[in-house]
């Protein structure tokens, strides 16, 4: 059924467990040099972490040393991205850089733009946001509407897109566009070009959650041009290198660990001799998450680069499309479950600001909670992108 992924049982090696204990050392002395607090439900944008990070050489780990790699596995990489969640670091300043604009230029960019890009992302310096999602569009993203028009030595590009991560942070986003009219075929003629978010025509607005905090954006495009260097791949591909994007978005820890410091300080409340309904809630939990750990740790070791994809960058990551939505699918809603049981378990008043960890934690993830199930692709979309593996197209 998933032939391509090895679901069974899976041990890191030994390099990777020698790296999970470099990580959580660097973690914990962050930490204790109080150089951030953890907020949970959206990693935060915290350019001075990320450049501390990067001195480790730990974004950009799995790319050529040419371009500012350090030619590691996804194994590794994934150790890296779990640790992080395990505390809710803030490293929403080379998140998406590291997750699927590097990989993407990696595979489909010109030299010059894996020159210009690439090493910076993994110094820490430059960080990019995605620009997939639109107004009413819901998952539809073959629907977008912002188009490209063909100018002299470059494109024009008009529409609009929302709920887009720290772009009034970032440096630029891959925006995915219309470059040719819809035929018959909607996922035709799309293509994805790389916005300076500080370029003329570019305006930023700002979408808050109920508690003030701004991690989503509308960004509208006026107008806006981008030489023809800034095309990633060819034009009218951008359905497939889009595609190879959201593979690697859905299939990380990032898809079940958003909740995890939550399950953790769940635990130490319950203490030593819980009653019956909470052991066995705990216990559920508990096996939940491992079973997706390890589907997570499969799909990132088959990820590894291979003959069939572009040095440094992941082996079959669109191929992977259907095991990573299951990883998604599931994830998200142990995400939710966690938020549920800490609910159930204790009568507490959850507030942004309360001194108590495990009630401050409760309060932001239960605000963030709405969000698990849509970015990413909605419950609805993966669950048919599961169901047409397991059932072949629809005649």
């Amino acid at each position: 059924m998933f032939q391509q992924v090895d679901f069974s049982a899976l041990e890191l090696p030994a390099p990777a467990r020698k790296l999970q204990h470099e990580v959580r050392e660097f973690l914990r002395a962050e930490i204790a040099a109080q150089a951030f607090q953890p907020h949970l439900g959206h990693t935060v944008f915290n350019a001075e972490f990320t450049r501390r990070v990067a001195a480790r050489g730990w974004i950009g780990m799995t790319w050529p040393k040419r371009y500012g790699g350090q030619e590691r596995s996804y194994l590794e990489r994934f150790v890296v991205t779990e640790e992080m969640l395990a505390v809710a670091a803030p490293c929403a300043a080379h998140w998406f850089g590291d997750r699927q604009t590097g990989p993407s230029l990696l595979r489909y960019g010109t030299e010059e733009q894996k020159q210009r890009f690439l090493p910076a992302i993994a110094r820490g310096e430059y960080s990019f946001a995605l620009g997939m999602s639109e107004p009413n569009s819901g998952s539809d993203l073959a629907s977008v509407k912002t188009r490209a028009e063909r100018v002299p030595n470059g494109w024009r590009v008009t529409g609009q897109k929302v709920w887009t991560s720290w772009a009034h942070r970032a440096h630029a986003f891959f925006v995915l566009c219309r470059t040719t009219p819809a035929a018959g075929d909607r996922h035709e003629g799309l293509s994805q070009l790389i916005v300076e978010l500080d370029a003329p025509g570019v305006t930023i607005r700002p979408i808050r959650f109920l508690d003030g905090r701004h991690t989503f954006n509308e960004v509208f495009l006026d107008n806006v041009f981008v030489p023809d260097a800034g095309v990633v791949g060819a034009i009218g591909q951008g359905w497939k290198q889009v595609t190879s994007e959201l593979a690697l978005e859905r299939s990380g820890p990032e898809r079940y660990m958003t909740t995890f410091p939550l399950f953790t300080e769940l635990m130490r409340r319950l203490g030593a001799g819980p009653d019956a309904r909470a052991l066995e809630m705990a216990g559920k939990l508990a096996a939940r998450l491992w079973s997706l750990r390890r589907m997570s740790l499969a799909i990132a070791m088959t990820l590894d680069p291979g003959p069939d994809g572009a040095e440094g960058a992941p082996r079959a990551a669109v191929d992977l499309a259907t095991e990573a939505a299951l990883v998604k699918d599931m994830g998200t809603f142990f995400e939710r479950e966690i938020i549920d049981a800490a609910r159930l378990l204790f009568v507490v008043e959850p507030t942004p600001d309360a001194t108590d960890t495990f009630e401050r934690y409760l309060a932001e993830t239960i605000v963030c909670s709405p969000v698990s199930t849509i970015r990413g692709g909605t419950t609805q979309v993966l669950r048919s992108v599961i169901a047409r593996k397991l059932l072949g197209p629809l005649k």
